[in-house]
């Protein structure tokens, strides 16, 4: 399913993605094609959800015209010694 698909079945709610593929420019991942797991009134219940996400899974919000993630380098390694 495509972003404007989503934004059109749940309008002003935020959704629950999977994301099934995408592409990066410059830093951005812009995710092409989703599936939508649940979509949700309460804003509370959202950032729950988003906090657990993992993996290909988002929580987005419909109102935001174009569906992209910023991708944050992350630079040094900590881990046992």
């Amino acid at each position: 399913m495509e972003w404007n698909e989503v934004r059109r079945l749940y309008p002003e709610r935020f959704v629950k993605i999977q994301i099934l593929d995408s592409h990066i420019e410059n830093n951005v991942r812009f995710i092409d094609d989703m599936a939508v797991i649940q979509a949700f009134d309460d804003e509370k219940e959202a950032t729950r959800e988003l906090v657990r996400a993992k993996d290909d899974i988002l929580v987005y919000h419909t109102g935001k015209e174009e569906i992209e993630v910023p991708i944050k380098q992350i630079f040094g390694f900590r881990g046992a010694i």
